[in-house]
């Protein structure tokens, strides 16, 4: 059984919700999203919910073969797979260009893509390792918010839906997680600053916080 099919109902639930400020209709215009780290796990699941809303679903991530599946389980919703590395500022910037050429604006990014460092005792990690996590957790999760922040900002109608993926263990963490509960943590400052900075220009930020969930990056620090 895929991930996809694992999902817990939540996913569908939390993305209406936050996508969707008003009752949703079907018969609404299709409407256009951008999902980080869309080709397995937690980005997954959320991707295909938007798809089943009928959203044109931009999926990025590293690995195009994983995007292409993702876009396979999709049900005939459009997609469209762009392989992007969210902490190259040049690749996120071509995300956003493809996006914005293709499908003209973006009103929901599920900001998602992480990573966690081996569970190692504190005083054994390596700030190489710290600092893998933090520029994918943070300074990527920035960067792709900045980035959709602008089209949001530039388009007409002007506005738009940001939806940051931060983690419960930001309140109650795993042991040997201190990179990952740190940068999850910090996830919910810059959601809280950008749900402020952006009301101006109707861009709304919310954030929703995953418990344990069975993907790869949760096995891999559980066995």
């Amino acid at each position: 059984m895929s991930s996809a099919e694992r999902a817990p109902l939540y996913f569908d639930d939390a993305i209406h919700e936050l996508a969707f400020p008003a009752p949703y209709h079907p018969q609404a215009p299709i409407t256009h999203s951008v999902a980080t780290g869309a080709g397995t796990g937690i980005g997954r699941n959320p991707a295909l919910a938007l798809a089943k809303r009928n959203f044109v679903v931009v999926l990025a991530g590293r690995n195009l073969q994983t995007l292409n599946e993702t876009a396979s389980l999709a049900g005939g919703a459009e997609t469209l797979a762009v392989p992007t590395d969210v902490t190259n500022p040049a690749s996120v910037a071509q995300l956003f260009e493809k996006t914005k050429a293709t499908f003209g604006r973006v009103d929901v990014l599920f900001n998602n893509a992480g990573t966690s460092a081996p569970p190692v005792p504190f005083e054994q990690l390596t700030a190489e390792q710290w600092d893998a996590v933090v520029a994918v957790n943070l300074t990527g999760a920035f960067l792709v918010a900045q980035a959709a922040y602008r089209v949001m900002k530039d388009q007409t109608p002007q506005g738009g839906r940001i939806i940051n993926n931060g983690s419960i263990s930001a309140q109650v963490p795993r042991p040997n997680s201190a990179p990952y509960t740190a940068t999850k943590h910090a996830i919910t400052g810059l959601t809280k600053s950008l749900s402020l900075d952006g009301r101006k220009y109707n861009i709304a930020c919310g954030q929703i916080d995953i418990g344990n969930a069975a993907t790869s990056m949760v096995n891999r620090i559980s066995t």
